[in-house]
């Protein structure tokens, strides 16, 4: 089981997944109030990684050691399983849930400028429900766009596209690919003939930064 826990000053967020083997053991009050403290100590100590959060002081000792206290304590192994932290001019966090009663399973947060504050919440609802990977093109790392293209000009090749119009259609296929895992390019859910980039367009605004943690997604990353 995981339990999801949130803290939000408007200016920066931070959320933290705290799991333990079964759902019985992670609904308990008292697993749901470690996996908070567990945060605040984070937030304390100004982590920003899962290693960071580990090494941040809780009381006398450190986090890490917390958690093996809390899995002698709970009979179940515990672990910290994934942590993200944004900060910029106005933070706007959505969590989703499931369910009413089971903690969030997507929680997608989104760092704006003051303008882009007025469409913060469209895009955090964005965030969750289609997983973008990567803010701007421009952040997508080389060695991703590079594998992208081989992968593409294969394929063209493959297909038997006639070799002087293989790059314009793999330069078609890095597009598609962009649009799929850059935020700013993906088209809006609620209105798919704009991107996320022209919503923010319209306020006159920029988004800065953003995260997404699902429930469960830290091992396979």
């Amino acid at each position: 089981g995981s339990e999801m826990c949130i803290r939000d000053s408007g200016k920066t967020a931070c959320v933290i997944e705290v799991n333990s083997e079964t759902d019985f053991v992670a609904k308990t009050p008292k697993f749901v109030e470690f996996a908070g403290s567990v945060l605040d100590d984070a937030v304390k100590a100004e982590a920003s990684s899962v290693d960071e959060v580990l090494a941040a002081a809780s009381g006398d000792t450190t986090v890490k050691e917390a958690v093996e206290e809390a899995a002698a304590l709970f009979g179940e192994h515990v672990k910290v399983g994934q942590f993200a932290k944004i900060s910029g001019e106005h933070v706007e966090v959505y969590a989703h849930k499931k369910s009413a009663e089971m903690p969030p399973s997507i929680v997608a947060m989104i760092a704006t400028d003051k303008a882009g504050a007025a469409v913060a919440h469209e895009a955090a609802l964005q965030i969750s429900a289609m997983g973008a990977k990567w803010l701007t093109r421009e952040d997508v790392p080389a060695d991703v766009v590079e594998s992208e293209r081989r992968v593409a000009t294969e394929k063209s090749l493959a297909e038997g596209k006639p070799e002087k119009i293989v790059p314009k259609i793999v330069e078609g296929r890095l597009n598609a690919f962009f649009k799929e895992v850059v935020l700013l390019e993906q088209p809006f859910v609620k209105d798919p003939s704009k991107t996320v980039g022209d919503l923010f367009k319209e306020v006159g605004g920029n988004a800065t930064a953003f995260a997404r943690v699902e429930v469960g997604k830290g091992e396979e990353e």
